[in-house]
C-alpha cells in the first residue's frame, strides 16, 4: 500500500490554539482623530460586514448577480474568477453561508479586513466550518467593494475554487469532488457509508454517525485545500481536518470535520486499504469532541487505526511491516512513539512504525482490559486539563498500571504479536 500503508491523520490540530470568534467591532471601538468636536468613529468593520452580509444572502438565495455585486466594478479579473466560483458552488448543499469581519483597517477609499467564512452543509454539519480569509476593498460612493480575497494566514483554498464540484450523497455520507469521474465518487461513497457503522461499533458513544468526503483533482490540488506544501502529503492516502477539544471547552461548538482524500495515494490502494483508509479518518470524526490537546498522537492515530483494522481479520505481520522488521532486527522500540515521530514528509520507515506501534498499544489494552476500557482510557486522557501528566492519571485511574509497566507490556506484546 502507499505510504507504507499509512492510511493518514488528523491534520492541522497541533498547529495552535482553538480558533477564536471575534464579535463584530462595536461602534466607537475604533477612534480615529481629525474632528475638533471629539474623536470620529471608524465605522469601516461595520460597513463591510453590510457588504458580506449582502453576499452571504445571495449564495443562499442562488443569486449571481447579487453574489458578484460585492465585488469592484473596475475588477473585470476578479468578476471573471468569482462567476466561476459561484458557478461552481451549484450543487453543494448548504444549509448556512455567514461572514464574520474580525478586524478592519482603512486608509485613503482602501482598506484590508480579516474575516471568517462559516458555511454549513445541509444535513450533514451540525456546527459550521471555519475559513479565515483576508480581504482588500475599494470605497466607492459611501460603499465598500471587494478588490481582493485570498485566504487569511496558514489557511488554503476551498474546494469550489478549484472547479466544477459534483455531490454524491450517499446513506451516511456526502463526497464532493472536483476533476474525479462520477463512478469513483459513487465508490468514495459506498466505502464511507461502510466506515460509518464500524466506527460505531468501535467507538460505542454518541457522535453524529455522518461523514463529509472532500477529493481534490490532485495531490498538489490537495496541498492548495489544506494550505500547506502538496509534498507533505505525498503517499498519504487521507487527512481529516477539524479542530479538536473536549466538551465545554472552548467557544463554541466544535467545527465541522472535513475528510480530505489524495486521489493519488487512494487510487493505489486495494480493497482492504481502502476499507482501511475512510474508517481510519472517519474514526477521528467520531472521537473529535474528546481528543484534545492532552491526547498523544500515538493515542489519537492508534485508536483510529485500532478502529479501522477492528473485524477485518487482517494479519498484523502484514499490516505493521516495519515494525515487525525492527522486531525481528532486534531493535524494539524503547518508548512509544513520540508526537515528532508522526510527521508529514520526514522518513516514511519512522512514520511507518509510529503508526503501527500506536495500534498495538491500542490493541494491547483492548486485549488486557477490554474495548470498553480502551474508549474509557482515550476519553480520560482527552478531557485532561493539561497535557503533562495525563496518560499517567488514565494508566493509574482506568487501567491500574503505570507508565513503564504500560511501556514494558507493551514491548512484550509487540514480540508476541509480530514475531
Amino acid at each position: 500500500m502507499a505510504g507504507q500503508g499509512r492510511f493518514g491523520r488528523t491534520a492541522g490540530r497541533r498547529r495552535g490554539a482553538a480558533l477564536v470568534l471575534t464579535a463584530l467591532v462595536l461602534a466607537g471601538s475604533l477612534l480615529t482623530g481629525g474632528c475638533a468636536d471629539g474623536p470620529r468613529r471608524d465605522t469601516t468593520a461595520q460597513e463591510v460586514q453590510r457588504t458580506l452580509d449582502a453576499r452571504a444572502a445571495a449564495v443562499l438565495r442562488h443569486d449571481e448577480a447579487g453574489y458578484l455585486a460585492a465585488l469592484d466594478p473596475s475588477a473585470r479579473q476578479l468578476a471573471a474568477v468569482g462567476r466561476a466560483e459561484f458557478a461552481n458552488l451549484a450543487e453543494v448543499p448548504l444549509g448556512s453561508w455567514e461572514y464574520r469581519v474580525t478586524h478592519a483597517r482603512s486608509s485613503g477609499g482602501r482598506a484590508t479586513a480579516d474575516a471568517e467564512l462559516r458555511y454549513r452543509l445541509d444535513g450533514y454539519d451540525t456546527s459550521p466550518v471555519t475559513a479565515e480569509r483576508r480581504l482588500e476593498l475599494a470605497e466607492r460612493d459611501g460603499r465598500w467593494y471587494i478588490t481582493a480575497d485570498r485566504p487569511g494566514h496558514g489557511g488554503g483554498q476551498q474546494l469550489w475554487q478549484q472547479g466544477d464540484v459534483e455531490v454524491v450523497r450517499g446513506t451516511r455520507s456526502l463526497v464532493l469532488g472536483v476533476g474525479q469521474p462520477s463512478a469513483r465518487l459513487e465508490q468514495m461513497a459506498a466505502e464511507a457509508d461502510r466506515a460509518v457503522p464500524a466506527v460505531s461499533a468501535a467507538w460505542a458513544g454518541a457522535w453524529a454517525g455522518r461523514v463529509v468526503v472532500m477529493v481534490p483533482a490532485s495531490l498538489e490540488a490537495m496541498g492548495r485545500l489544506l494550505g500547506a506544501p502538496a509534498a507533505e502529503y505525498r503517499g498519504i492516502a487521507a487527512v481529516t481536518t477539524g479542530r479538536a477539544g473536549p466538551p465545554g471547552k472552548g467557544d463554541g461548538p466544535l467545527p465541522a470535520d472535513r475528510v480530505t482524500v489524495n486521489p493519488e495515494a487512494y487510487g493505489l490502494l486495494g480493497d482492504l486499504g481502502r476499507r482501511v483508509v475512510l474508517t481510519h479518518e472517519t474514526a477521528h470524526v467520531a472521537t473529535r469532541a474528546h481528543t484534545s490537546a492532552s491526547t498523544p498522537l500515538w493515542l489519537s492515530e492508534g485508536f483510529a487505526d485500532w478502529a479501522a483494522y477492528r473485524g477485518t481479520g487482517g494479519d498484523l505481520r502484514q499490516a505493521a511491516p516495519e515494525l515487525r522488521r525492527a522486531v525481528l532486527g532486534g531493535d524494539v522500540p524503547a518508548a512509544l512513539p513520540t508526537d515528532a515521530d508522526f510527521r508529514f514528509g520526514g522518513d516514511a520507515r519512522v512514520l511507518g512504525r509510529a503508526y503501527e506501534g500506536g495500534r498495538l498499544a491500542c490493541e494491547l489494552i483492548a486485549d488486557r482490559w477490554g474495548e470498553d476500557r480502551l474508549r474509557a482510557f482515550y476519553r480520560a486522557v482527552g478531557a485532561s486539563e493539561a497535557r503533562d501528566g495525563a496518560v499517567e492519571s488514565a494508566l493509574d485511574e482506568v487501567l491500574g498500571t503505570s507508565p513503564e509497566r504500560f511501556t514494558a507490556d507493551w514491548r512484550e506484546y509487540m514480540g508476541e504479536r509480530l514475531g
